[in-house]
């Protein structure tokens, strides 16, 4: 495929849902209510054009950064000036491509991709390994706030040039003392007497592409303001500097600076929205990021698993194949099962927001409003899939490494770099452990607050269904039906639970960390697990459905809910002993018993079944 057929793929690329505003586009329901698979969208429904540009990103990243690796047998270091100039080229080389602006409306030189096709691209570039880093900051937290939030003239002025990758762009939002509580910020931004400028001072660290960028959106807060304000500075304003490059585990040729600002002379013009709407548009933006994250560390995951899955195929121990052993298929069929759950969850969710975008605009907001608002609306689903993305990729590279036995320790394999870079994933973007709490914070907060979602009468018909779980009434017999009733044990496991812990504890219960944790694992396996099940459901109603590999499929999808099922089981188990005393933790637990009880299914031989799959196709392929 040339350069300039995709490049006229990408621009003819146009998504116009004719859809209404239904529960389903609603974030968090998938709690309280059954969603209909023919309303969902899997991943086979990705049109030529979407994967034309998943396989000109693949190829990139394959000629610009695989070969060259494989060839050196090193990875790429930003602190090298040989290298450095290595990385800034491959940037600009895919600046050449469109590759920069895929966030970015065409009318400013961006490819104005769809929001599922810019999850898509997240997953391509995992293929570029770090590099993967430098573009994801360029076309997502560096960028965007300018898309979303930029007036005019900003727009005009900045995102020609960082859609052509002639500008590099960068997201300064953290602080020595301020990570997590991103609004607790010392930078300090004080207008001249004139009101014609802006003087900004303070430090930010772990900016990613801060050592090569060319702007910068900073927040800061202005006077005595209570929330934060965001500005956007270029590299030569007077009174701003940037540090070292950082030394790092992993990431390595990823740019990681300090930037410091003293007295650094901002146009008043510069103020990038309304002053002290920095704090929301960060939270807004961290919300793109995360889903997009998730996507990325599924392509480094399944990315990971291929070599594992190509080194196993060729590897002979006691003259067999060792992609042979059992241990090996454990492995091999676990990871792949993982992948293909969360896979369904993350573009089930891109094209749902999507959809409600699509719901915005038909009610009169403007296209940036309609993306935030349906960022937004989705914020619990984002949380819960950075985290299980981000889990994926750590475990996939560690037993990809191990798959490989001493060789996957040797740096020419790439693994010990693989296995190094996965492990950032779990902490930007907001930690896994601050996402996991947003996670549950959000939906109590949609429950209990704002009556948004239904949480009373979705608990009141658990009684029934642990009646019918306990007379064998559940409908196991039904297609589907055995994967169907662990899907609604999930959900009603994490409404038991939180209703009870709520209950005893009220107000506190937001303060008992460990419990939100345990709620935050059992609703992340529930919209998982219905994520999977709703992907076969409406595979099987597809035209041209390649049974063998359908087998599988449905192989992985019930490995997946076997595994939910232990992981929700634990994970209640905990959060009961932590609050309930003896005659509740019995009645508790009990119930938990009841409800999810695991399916009559031979985990040992689904993950055979699902490696030898995978192994007879010579890389993830499902």
């Amino acid at each position: 495929m040339s350069t300039d057929t995709a490049k006229l793929a990408i621009n003819t690329k146009k998504v116009t849902p004719n859809i209404t505003d239904k529960k389903y586009l609603c974030g968090g329901h998938f709690l309280v209510e059954r969603t209909d698979p023919s309303n969902i969208f899997i991943p086979e429904e990705f049109n030529e054009e979407q994967l034309m540009i998943k396989e000109m990103v693949v190829d990139f990243c394959m000629k610009n950064v695989q070969e060259p690796f494989f060839k050196r047998g090193r990875e790429l270091e930003i602190v090298r000036p040989e290298d450095r100039d290595e990385i800034i080229g491959n940037f600009k080389q895919a600046g050449e491509l469109g590759l920069c602006g895929v966030s970015i409306p065409e009318e400013y030189g961006g490819m104005g991709l769809d929001f599922n096709t810019g999850v898509l691209f997240s997953e391509a570039i995992a293929a570029g390994f770090s590099f993967a880093t430098t573009i994801g900051a360029q076309t997502s937290i560096g960028s965007l706030p300018i898309v979303y939030y930029g007036n005019e003239a900003q727009k005009q002025k900045y995102l020609p040039g960082i859609a052509s990758g002639e500008l590099v762009a960068s997201y300064a939002l953290t602080e020595p003392t301020a990570g997590s509580d991103a609004n607790s910020g010392r930078t300090s931004a004080t207008p001249t007497a004139d009101g014609k400028h802006y003087l900004l001072n303070g430090q930010k660290i772990w900016i990613t592409n801060g050592g090569f960028a060319d702007i910068f959106v900073v927040f800061a807060k202005i006077g005595k303001d209570k929330d934060l304000s965001a500005f956007i500075v270029e590299k030569d304003y007077e009174g701003f500097s940037i540090g070292p490059e950082e030394k790092k585990m992993g990431i390595k040729a990823s740019s990681t600076v300090q930037i410091y600002f003293d007295n650094c002379r901002v146009p008043a013009e510069n103020l990038l929205g309304n002053r002290e709407a920095g704090f929301k548009m960060a939270l807004n933006i961290l919300n793109t990021g995360r889903i997009k994250l998730a996507a990325g560390a599924m392509g480094g995951a399944k990315l990971a698993l291929t070599l594992g899955v190509k080194y196993a195929l060729q590897r002979k121990q006691f003259e067999k194949s060792i992609s042979e052993f059992g241990a090996i298929q454990y492995k091999v069929g676990d990871i792949a099962a993982k992948a293909f759950a969360i896979e369904s969850a993350v573009y089930r969710t891109g094209q749902n927001i999507d959809y409600k975008s699509q719901v915005f605009i038909n009610q009169g907001l403007n296209k940036s409003e309609a993306t935030l608002n349906a960022i937004r609306e989705f914020a619990i689903e984002c949380s819960i899939l950075k985290v299980k993305g981000s889990n994926l990729a750590c475990y996939a590279t560690d037993e990809s490494m191990q798959i490989h036995g001493g060789m996957g320790y040797a740096a020419e394999t790439g693994l010990e770099m693989a296995y190094r870079d996965a492990r950032i994933t779990k902490i930007y973007e907001g930690t896994n452990d601050v996402n996991q709490m947003l996670s549950v914070g959000e939906l109590f907060k949609r429950g209990m607050q704002t009556k948004e979602i239904d949480l009373q009468k979705a608990g009141k018909s658990i009684p029934k269904f642990i009646v019918n779980q306990i007379l064998g009434l559940n409908g196991s017999s039904k297609k589907w039906g055995a994967e169907m009733r662990i899907v609604q044990a999930l959900k009603n496991t994490f409404l038991v639970i939180s209703g009870a812990a709520g209950k005893k504890l009220k107000t506190k219960l937001i303060d008992e960390q460990e419990i939100i944790l345990n709620l935050a694992d059992i609703l992340a396996e529930a919209y998982v697990a219905e994520s999977v099940i709703l992907r076969l459901q409406k595979l099987a109603t597809m035209p041209n459905l390649d049974a063998k590999k359908y087998e599988a499929q449905a192989k992985a999808a019930q490995l997946y809910l076997y595994e939910a099922v232990d992981i929700a089981q634990k994970a209640a188990k905990d959060a009961i002993g932590s609050f309930a005393k003896e005659s509740e933790k019995k009645r508790l637990n009990y119930a938990v018993r009841k409800m999810l009880k695991p399916a009559d299914w031979n985990a040992k031989e689904l993950r055979r079944d699902v490696a030898k799959y995978v192994f007879a196709q010579g890389e993830y392929a499902l």
